[in-house]
């Protein structure tokens, strides 16, 4: 052979080399292939024709196994836009002041029949069981303006009710229940109406910043009481800081170290009956006023938890979590309704609270509904059947299986719903658990960890899943599109250009395992482990869902033939959310799919969620009783959220999200799937509803309608199940 001829050989032999990576390349047409050039020197001789051959041959296979591996990230697509019922853009803002405010009336009115609770002695007059300064909704801040007593609110829950200790961790049912029952210091729900980004005033009426940024001050509602009558003071908010958040054997939402910044501590004292004061390591923490909303500083009765609480009683925490259980009734509570009625998975009935603290701008006690029922059934489909068929009034369109045939409803003649959309904030995600120790209790679940935690595994996962496909097969149509992870596409911060974003390539997938040791020694289609105390068995993880988020359970089924198509094999296990709850708590899991909270959609209101901050969180780095072990990029992920919860600057603020979304995205730190935008049902019904009312952003509907608000005209008003009632205590 001469050397002409060896190098069109050489020539030919590449030239086939990319037509069959052209035919092996994914049908994707955006997937970039980016080429590695290996540059070798071939000498030719005539009598080694036949090893040039080979050597040709060799790069060829090099050049191809190069190609496949390197398939790199392509740039995230713009959201297609739906075309119908889209909210985006409909919302007044308003300031505070004209959406409520907190002053004495010259008088105030309640519905009659509760009138003649006054006259014959069963309740003091309105006037007595109102605060000094009542929070008063004003007119300017009403859809409808004021409105009239009566009617009702049916609503469904598809979670078990668990007891009425929401302060350490106990669930009343979600749905809505939860967010009747509590009142937190500060409100997050409404804040879409107001035309900042800053908690509404709640049970606290005010916060003052100190010069230098070091103190904050609350003064309190004054002279306002708990449903049973007793009266609400600072020492409530105090009982609820030391011996409920503080407490680190009582599973409060939040903990000591959600009040840390970079470490240190955030302290909290009572300056009189009814003012508060923190204390700040860092000046002007803004971000912390977040962690006075709902869910993380609701405020608990201290004459009814105190004598149950473990330091004051003989009993437990277990015993403590346990103590009112759910069928114990009625709840005290600072809420506008009051469970007056339950049967175990079938009804709660909640009837009006007459000590509630709010007014409307002519001195008429809230709420204007005397009456809210939760039908309870095993999933939350429930809720839009219930309202598809006319018995339900509201559903959060947060299960996409169910659109289409909702949307067909409310376009009929007779449908008493309407259906709004929000931006693009429903998204789906695989999370692995990347806890080192948290839950380990055996050399597999050792092993799994350590392969969680390693960046090509997780990219190895993440571009196995055909988020498309999976898209359309959960529901046809324009309301899902693939989604990598990290802050949701329709957040404030969210920028397009900072996203990673691996598509799908099980070619690369498999690269990706096999470099990472993954091999089927046994040839039955699942890889084996090589090496380590788990070698020659196969690549097996256990994958669950909850039950309740059809969404969730349809991928979770969707990724079992996926993984098994480049080698992993997945048991998938559909979980009532209770126990999926108690898995993540304990660390005893390996892969979930969920959908995500508000954190990735408002970033501002939870930021210390986001990087491993609290021991909380994120749920999939967990911390047990040993100390966490950070991944390098895990470190620059907290150092980034630290910055952002102590910037003032909403442009600072943006530029620093689209740094730790980078970061987020590039390592693969959670395994985004898929995105879509929530849908609202309501009932036509209902008036003082605002225009752009979102189903999901910094809360659910019940903590987004400013419901003590909502009134129905008498025309239209349902038969009430236990009217003129009210709770009665000590009975």
């Amino acid at each position: 052979m001469k050397p002409n001829r060896n190098r069109l050989v050489l020539a030919v032999l590449l030239l086939v080399a990319s037509m069959v990576l052209a035919m092996c390349a994914p049908a994707e047409p955006e997937v970039v292939v980016q080429t590695v050039v290996v540059e070798k020197t071939v000498e030719v001789e005539v009598e080694v024709e036949k090893t040039v051959e080979v050597e040709v041959e060799k790069l060829v296979e090099v050049e191809v196994e190069k190609l496949i591996e390197v398939q790199g990230a392509i740039p995230y697509p713009e959201a297609v836009p739906m075309g119908f019922g889209e909210t985006g853009g409909g919302v007044n803002t308003l300031p505070l002041e004209q959406i409520m405010t907190y002053k004495a009336l010259p008088e105030y009115s309640q519905p009659a029949w509760m009138d003649r609770l006054v006259a014959n002695g069963t309740l003091p007059p309105v006037e007595e069981r109102l605060p000094k300064e009542p929070q008063v909704m004003m007119l300017s801040g009403m859809e409808d303006g004021v409105g009239v007593y009566g009617g009702v609110w049916r609503d469904f829950s598809a979670c078990p009710t668990e007891g009425w200790n929401l302060g350490a961790g106990q669930t009343q049912g979600w749905f809505g229940i939860n967010q009747i029952y509590e009142e937190p210091l500060l409100s997050s729900g409404p804040i879409w109406r107001r035309d900042k980004v800053e908690p509404f005033p709640n049970l606290a009426k005010s916060f003052e910043w100190s010069d230098d940024g070091y103190e904050l001050t609350m003064p309190l509602i004054e002279g306002a009481k708990w449903s049973d009558g007793e009266p609400f003071t600072a020492d409530d908010a105090m009982f609820t800081w030391e011996y409920m958040i503080l407490d680190p054997n009582v599973n409060s939402s939040t903990s000591r170290t959600t009040w840390q910044l970079e470490g240190e501590d955030v302290n909290l004292e009572k300056v009189d009956d009814y003012t508060i004061k923190f204390t700040f390591p860092k000046p002007f923490p803004v971000q912390m006023l977040f962690n006075m909303d709902e869910y993380d500083f609701s405020v608990w009765p201290e004459h009814i938890w105190q004598p149950l609480h473990p330091e004051f009683s003989d009993n437990d925490y277990e015993a403590f979590e346990k103590a009112w259980p759910a069928d114990k009734l009625p709840p005290v509570t600072m809420g506008p309704w009051v469970a007056v009625e339950y049967k175990t998975d079938e009804l709660m009935v909640l009837s009006r609270n007459p000590y509630y603290w709010k007014v409307d701008e002519e001195g008429n006690q809230l709420p204007y509904l005397d009456e809210v029922r939760f039908e309870k059934g095993s999933t939350g489909v429930g809720r839009t059947l219930n309202t598809l068929a006319g018995s339900g009034d509201h559903s959060n369109l947060e299960n996409p299986s169910t659109f289409i045939e909702t949307l067909k409803r409310a376009a009929e003649p007779d449908a008493h719903f309407t259906v709004g959309w929000g931006p693009e904030m429903l998204a789906y995600s695989l999370h692995m658990n990347q806890s080192a120790n948290l839950g380990v209790e055996s050399e597999r679940d050792t092993a799994l960890r350590e392969l969680f935690r390693k960046f090509e595994f997780r990219r190895a996962v993440s571009q196995a899943i055909d988020r498309g496909g999976i898209a359309q097969a959960i529901v046809r149509g324009p309301f899902l599109r693939a989604w990598p992870g990290g802050l949701y596409p329709g957040a404030t911060e969210f920028d397009r250009s900072s996203v990673v974003y691996y598509p799908y390539s099980p070619d690369a997938s498999r690269t990706l395992l096999a470099d990472l040791g993954f091999e089927d020694t046994d040839g039955n289609g699942i890889l084996n482990w090589t090496d380590g105390p788990l070698k020659g068995e196969d690549l097996v993880i256990a994958l669950m869902a909850n039950e309740d988020q059809q969404g969730s359970t349809s991928i979770g089924q969707s990724l079992v033939p996926l993984m098994a198509d480049v080698g992993i094999k997945v048991n998938y296990r559909p979980l009532k959310p209770t126990v999926a709850g108690d898995n993540v708590e304990n660390g005893t899991w390996e892969w979930q799919v969920d959908r995500g909270g508000q954190d990735y959609a408002v970033p501002f209101t939870g930021a210390e969620v986001l990087a491993p901050i609290t021991k909380q969180s994120p749920p999939w780095h967990r911390e047990g009783e040993e100390p966490r072990v950070l991944q390098p990029f895990e470190e620059d992920l907290v150092r980034i959220i630290n910055e952002f919860r102590l910037e003032p600057d909403a442009d600072k603020r943006n530029v620093l999200m689209a740094e730790y979304n980078h970061i987020y995205t590039e390592n693969v730190y959670d395994v985004g799937i898929v995105v879509g935008r929530y849908g609202l049902a309501l009932a036509k019904r209902f008036q003082n509803v605002p225009a752009g009312t979102p189903c999901f952003l910094y809360l659910w509907t019940w903590g987004n309608v400013m419901p003590e608000q909502v009134w129905v005209a008498p025309e239209d008003q349902l038969e009430l199940v236990r009217p003129n009632v009210i709770p009665i205590y000590g009975q």
